[in-house]
């Protein structure tokens, strides 16, 4: 059985969205495999992101509180069908939930509640008295991983998923532009449906690889752009290499490193609206090493430059 989601991230029950977020960021920078070369790391990453995106989620969050690792076989109309159960006399279903094994009927003021009729069986006890009655098949998670440049340009995509019995294979058109946490619906290949019911959709949520050298923020991009210490003094236009190809950047003088230069529009698309920005990031670079001619030349500036880069450091610290 898989552990609780909540003991996967060291959070209690009742842990507001900060603490949460913060618990999963602290646990995915610890696991993931691109940082933590341990075997096991990998699969420690996947549990803690499965965990994040279901406790984050308040729908998903409150059907796992109330049913544990049985939450995802649990129809959409759940609550009203509780509620059904509880006008025929029963109280539905206790504050601390079940986990799925070993679960009972609940009795309340000698009326008993059947929790196959009220959800058609679909916890595997046999045909209640209500399993005549179509039940719609639930909705399904999968994650879908992709790298910045496939999530950039979107596409076809084979996808693979473990099944129960066999492997299920989808060919999935992916938008361009799609952003971490993004859902793409499957219709009808979620859960099967019984009695003739209308089976689940499967929904893929985006998730996006590190990268290197880009970093997302919703639609836009961030990338460093390194430059010399001429071209960052003088001024320069040069290619840099996006998602989306090479656009030429311009460079004013004077720049220095953590500069952002934003062009508008070469972020992540958005079918449905404005594109993301790009920023570019100068970082500054010196020559490892030096010849001889380029340690006359730097020792020259030295000599000639009134520049003193600390100058407003001391001012803020209020020396000379």
């Amino acid at each position: 059985m898989a552990r609780d989601y909540y003991e996967v991230l060291g959070i209690p029950r009742d842990a507001g969205a900060d603490e949460l977020q913060a618990a999963y960021r602290r646990l995915a920078r610890a696991n993931h495999p691109d940082v933590n070369r341990d075997p096991a790391a990998e699969e420690r990453f996947k549990e803690v992101n499965e965990a994040y995106h279901v406790l984050s989620d308040p729908e998903q969050r409150r059907r796992y509180d109330r049913f544990g690792a049985d939450f995802r076989k649990v129809p959409d109309d759940w609550e009203q069908r509780v509620g059904a159960g509880t006008r025929r006399g029963g109280s539905g279903f206790s504050d601390s939930g079940f986990s799925g094994a070993g679960y009972s009927d609940f009795d309340d003021g000698g009326v008993e509640i059947d929790l196959d009729d009220l959800f058609g069986g679909i916890f595997g006890r046999g045909r209640g008295r209500g399993a005549g009655r179509p039940v719609g098949g639930a909705d399904q998670e999968a994650e879908l991983w992709l790298t910045v440049e496939e999530a950039h340009r979107g596409g076809p995509r084979e996808v693979t998923l473990q099944g129960t019995t066999e492997p299920r294979r989808y060919t999935v058109d992916i938008p361009p532009g799609v952003v971490d946490g993004q859902r793409i619906r499957l219709a009808g290949e979620g859960g099967r449906g019984a009695g003739g019911g209308q089976a689940g959709d499967l929904h893929l949520v985006v998730r996006i690889h590190p990268h290197d050298r880009y970093r997302l923020s919703g639609r836009d991009i961030v990338v460093r752009l390194p430059l010399s210490p001429w071209e960052a003094a003088l001024g320069t236009t040069v290619p840099l290499t996006t998602p989306g190809g090479e656009p030429k950047v311009t460079v004013p003088p004077g720049s220095s490193t953590g500069r952002r230069l934003r062009l508008r529009g070469e972020g992540m698309p958005n079918p449905r609206g404005r594109a993301g920005d790009l920023y570019a990031e100068i970082a500054v670079l010196v020559p490892p090493r030096l010849t001889a001619r380029e340690r006359e030349l730097f020792t020259e500036l030295a000599d000639v430059s009134t520049f003193d880069p600390r100058r407003d450091e001391r001012r803020k610290a209020g020396t000379s």
